[in-house]
């Protein structure tokens, strides 16, 4: 698999229905339980290199994968379904579980299961994480007994997952920190912890720590990204908002120099893509210092300049030579390369 985005909405009515019908037909049987006039379903998929993303909207249906469908081998792979809206009613075999809005479960689509969506009228909403069972199927102790788990919303690690479902279906931003971008990461590590609630190896149980983390730091990073020029980022609201306590929050920021110091690095970041953008160029220093959370010009200033080697005036220069000479806005990474080879030039 690879990074990748696509849209499929087949839309609604008899067409849709037949639609839906013939591209799933070597996967399950599509049981209508409104109206085909007032059938509708709308999909949103996103590919990484190890998941497919899957965001479903649907009128109330049933999937039917018969022992058939299983034998034609099409898709062999674990399913982490996220309830957000409506319900969801699972069963493979003797097995049974209703998904309400923050329920998780672990489907095994090499096992012949019936799936409901019934919303009252409405939509029901789910998200997917789509895995080879070869990345899934290891973590596990029994593989073949792990279909139906449910993780309820009030599971400890419930909130915690569907926290990065919907970040999962977005692609990164470019010059976002690396961390934040690494979708494949962060799939691994919720293989890791719903592999560990359904009857997961010792070396998945034993690292589950590991994987806390991970997904906790990229959660609070992505928080951070979103929030850079307000005051929302002190230790006290963060500890608030992700419900850990302080000595948590650090220890997760330590092999980042501390939270603050990461906190200070992102808005100098966010503050270089600003001074080389066409927009900002006649944008005063200080509104800018301001905007980051800077107590003055000239802090700002000091801190851009050990961060970078230039002072921001200096950038903006910069900037601004390389869109008369070329006509195009320089990127990110084209203009930190020509620094570092600027830097190492020197004596």
């Amino acid at each position: 698999m690879n990074g990748s985005t696509a849209a499929d909405n087949p839309g609604r009515g008899p067409e849709a229905l037949a639609q839906l019908r013939a591209m799933t037909v070597d996967i399950c049987e599509v049981i209508p339980r409104t109206a085909e006039d007032d059938f509708h379903v709308t999909t949103v998929t996103r590919m990484t290199r190890n998941a497919l993303l899957i965001d479903t909207r649907a009128t109330d249906q049933d999937y039917d994968r018969t022992p058939a469908h299983v034998a034609r081998g099409v898709m062999d792979h674990f399913q982490i379904t996220l309830c957000v809206e409506g319900e969801m009613q699972f069963s493979s075999g003797r097995r049974e579980v209703t998904l309400r809005p923050g329920d998780i479960v672990l489907i095994d689509m090499a096992q012949p299961n019936r799936t409901a969506l019934r919303a009252a009228g409405g939509r029901t909403h789910l998200m997917s994480i789509v895995l080879q069972r070869a990345i899934l199927a290891p973590r596990l102790a029994h593989p073949d007994a792990a279909t139906a788990t449910l993780l309820p919303s009030d599971h400890p690690h419930a909130r915690l997952l569907a926290s990065h479902y919907a970040a999962l279906a977005l692609p990164s931003e470019p010059g976002t920190d690396t961390a934040i971008g690494h979708a494949e990461a962060t799939v691994e590590a919720i293989a890791d912890l719903v592999a560990a609630a359904a009857g997961g190896t010792a070396e998945i149980v034993a690292g589950l720590e590991r994987a806390e983390r991970h997904l906790y730091l990229t959660m609070i990073k992505r928080r951070i990204a979103n929030n850079l020029e307000t005051d929302a980022l002190t230790s006290e609201e963060l500890c608030r908002h992700f419900h850990i306590s302080r000595a948590t929050l650090y220890r997760l920021f330590e092999a980042e120099g501390g939270l603050a110091h990461y906190v200070r690095e992102q808005r100098l970041n966010l503050a270089f893509r600003r001074l080389i953008s066409p927009s900002a160029q006649d944008g005063r220093l200080i509104d800018l210092a301001v905007d980051m959370r800077f107590s003055s010009d000239s802090t700002f200033i000091r801190a851009f300049r050990r961060k970078f080697g230039l002072t921001p005036g200096e950038l903006r220069e910069l900037a601004d030579t390389w869109l008369r000479e070329t006509g195009a806005v320089p990127a990110v990474d084209t203009v930190l390369h020509q620094l570092a080879r600027r830097r190492a030039s020197q004596p």
